[in-house]
């Protein structure tokens, strides 16, 4: 029964019909993102440059710059970045995002563990947790692997300790990939 969910669930997502996950969409080859932060997306600059248009990125963003991670974000790609909002990072206890923030080396390892090299839309992944049987494993750039799967109609990741994080946004598209909003961090 509960594999009948899933297919079912990841035939809607790919057909176009999981508004979860089909937030952004295709046209031929033109895409048209949703808002994020009450800013317009747009697929014609980089994973960084729309970012700073986010109200609700900001600590992100501060944390990106903190850890020299702009260039690398601006950079060609492609990247499939996996972005918590100012609300995800205050699910973090004050003490622990201060630490973080204060090891150059750790925050960059907590940065880039929410970064998938690569192009990968909710069509691709909810193709390889198709065809994964109900899981698919995202190599990180920090190294480590992240969970995805289907919790009905969302895509929930889950990370190397356990903690669960959902899709809240996704296919928001970038000259140099793509981003899904996600409503907690990652950590590895």
């Amino acid at each position: 029964m509960k594999k009948n969910m899933i297919a079912g669930a990841l035939a809607l997502l790919l057909c176009g019909g999981a508004p979860a996950l089909a937030q952004g969409t295709m046209s031929g080859s033109m895409h048209s993102d949703p808002m994020v932060g009450g800013a317009a997306m747009s697929p014609n600059k980089t994973i960084v440059a729309n970012a700073l248009n986010s109200k609700d990125h900001t600590t992100l963003v501060a944390l990106v710059k903190k850890a020299g991670l702009v260039a690398t974000l601006s950079g060609p790609g492609p990247f499939t970045v996996f972005a918590p909002t100012n609300e995800a990072f205050d699910k973090i206890p004050s003490a622990t995002l201060t630490a973080v923030g204060n090891d150059p080396a750790l925050l960059k390892k907590v940065l880039t563990y929410h970064v998938v090299p690569g192009r990968l839309d909710s069509a691709a992944i909810a193709k390889m947790i198709q065809d994964g049987g109900g899981k698919a494993t995202l190599k990180t750039v920090e190294g480590e692997d992240l969970t995805a799967m289907m919790d009905g109609d969302k895509l929930v990741l889950v990370d190397a300790k356990g903690g669960r994080s959902t899709v809240t946004i996704a296919d928001v598209y970038q000259s140099n990939g793509v981003i899904h909003v996600v409503d907690s961090v990652l950590m590895p």
